[in-house]
């Protein structure tokens, strides 16, 4: 396997390829946890807390 270099999107922290050692599959990214009642304002925080970390476009399709 060859050499990742700083072009290489997943080393970009400019990139929206880019994930931080501190992302993962446990991470908390909003609070309070999902539930039944509280989808609006959970999903509200979730969109702003993705789109600061430049992921929405995961989750919105709008990734090329």
């Amino acid at each position: 396997m060859p050499p990742r270099n700083a072009t290489d999107p997943v080393l970009d922290n400019s990139s929206p390829y880019f994930v931080h050692p501190g992302d993962g599959p446990s991470s908390v990214v909003v609070t309070p946890l999902l539930t039944g009642s509280n989808y609006q304002s959970w999903a509200r925080s979730m969109k702003r807390a993705l789109g600061a970390k430049m992921k929405l476009e995961f989750v919105d399709g709008s990734l090329p």
